[in-house]
């Protein structure tokens, strides 16, 4: 896709990457989690965020749900919408990271093509894709949204895991297994294999 003529972006007389990493004194990086609704994956990247704020870490979680009320309140669960979705926060994310910062997406990101293309507008030095596998029936038991009974019933369309369907990860850069296993202990997990990747030499 050509630049229309109108636009004249200016990063090239902007502040460089590698001057805000060293402000922040961390480098930017996407962890993307992916995983069903339910599997955990907010409540550890809310958990990761106190733990990286602790460290001195600046670190920004974009969630689903908050994300639908806001940049993207306009798109439904079709597959065109899925789609766009993840674009949009994709160069949301990746804007963040090109300052530095620590980005944290939660999305369920069902199928292996949109999470290939958030790879590609992030750009795979900087997009780690962390799958949080938890077992469908795990993550009904959890269902405090109801969204899994809805979708049983048939009131909820499109809802992946029951109506659409999920694609794991074939070659994730880390799984995370939550059944039967603390929020704390798949934290660390989580920190301890991403602190090498955003601390500066």
């Amino acid at each position: 896709m050509t630049t229309p003529s109108n636009i004249h972006p200016v990063q090239d007389r902007l502040l460089k990457r590698t001057d805000k990493e060293a402000l922040l004194g961390q480098h930017g990086a996407c962890i993307w989690m992916t995983g069903l609704s339910g599997s955990g994956k907010s409540t550890i990247a809310i958990t990761l965020e106190r733990e990286l704020h602790n460290f001195g870490r600046f670190c920004v979680v974009l969630d689903g749900d908050n994300v639908r009320t806001g940049i993207n309140n306009n798109l439904g669960f079709s597959d065109a919408d899925r789609t766009e979705n993840i674009r949009r926060i994709a160069e949301v994310a990746k804007l963040f990271v090109e300052q530095g910062v620590i980005v944290v997406c939660c999305f369920v990101s069902p199928t292996i093509a949109i999470r290939e293309q958030a790879k590609a507008i992030i750009g795979s030095d900087d997009f780690f894709e962390v799958f949080v596998d938890t077992p469908l029936d795990v993550c009904e038991q959890r269902d405090v949204k109801g969204l899994y009974a809805k979708a049983r019933k048939g009131e909820v369309k499109d809802f992946t895991g029951i109506s659409a369907p999920f694609e794991a990860p074939s070659s994730p850069a880390l799984v995370l297994q939550t059944e039967g296993i603390a929020i704390e202990a798949s934290t660390a997990e989580l920190l301890t294999f991403i602190s090498p990747r955003i601390t500066r030499n």
